[in-house]
């Protein structure tokens, strides 16, 4: 089998690679910065509930979160279990998971910030949304790129982890096993490294020039 055969075969696989990735990111970054401002209240009971919910998530496995999300409307709601579902239980079970840790960045970026800069905003009499959105928040973006990105190489590695579901069409990995296990090759494991390898190459390519074009003031 040729490099390029193989590369086809891999195509749909890939794509939907690229659709969990892509999903799972453009929904648990904004959703991370709810769960931050819910871990940062100043209700007790609130921050208390959103912080062991991070903890649950961040001290469990992505694996076993997967399965709950999957498996919890049938043997709560004795919901039928649909092909639907199996998707969309995979890409709940990464969001909610991924904006745990985003979550946590989002927290120590923004708690960076001097207290100062708060006290000169009120002085100026910006109230505390404008404060947060003109302030802070740009700051905060800056600092919080590097852990970010660390965070978005983990997610193109652990799309993998959709197998646990057994979506189908499967996503890459799942597909590149398949085939290697059918033709008795490593090949397509090799491929579909690469594919992985080349994906995060990119990805640490575009957040650096995130992060350079953010460091207005260096």
């Amino acid at each position: 089998m040729t490099f390029q055969h193989l590369c086809m075969q891999l195509g749909d696989g890939m794509g939907r690679t690229l659709i969990i990735f892509f999903l799972t990111l453009i929904l648990s970054l904004p959703l991370g910065l709810i769960v931050c401002f819910g871990r940062r209240s100043k209700f007790k009971p609130l921050a208390w509930i959103f912080r062991v919910f991070i903890d649950i998530l961040r001290g469990t496995p992505l694996m076993l979160q997967l399965l709950v999300v999957f498996y919890g409307p049938y043997f709560i709601f004795g919901m039928t279990l649909t092909k639907t579902w199996r998707f969309a239980a995979l890409i709940i079970g990464f969001v909610i998971n991924y904006s745990a840790y985003f979550a946590e960045i989002y927290r120590a970026g923004i708690e960076s910030i001097p207290i100062g800069q708060y006290e000169a905003a009120e002085v100026l009499g910006y109230t505390r949304s404008q404060t947060f959105m003109k302030i802070i928040l740009p700051q905060m973006v800056k600092r919080v790129i590097p852990p970010v990105t660390n965070e978005v190489i983990t997610l193109v590695k652990d799309t993998s982890m959709a197998f646990v579901l057994a979506i189908t069409p499967p996503e890459m990995f799942t597909l590149a096993k398949q085939i290697a296990a059918a033709q008795t090759t490593m090949m397509p494991l090799f491929v579909a490294g690469l594919f992985y390898f080349v994906l995060n190459a990119i990805v640490s390519w575009a957040m650096g020039k995130l992060e350079k074009r953010l460091a207005y003031y260096q």
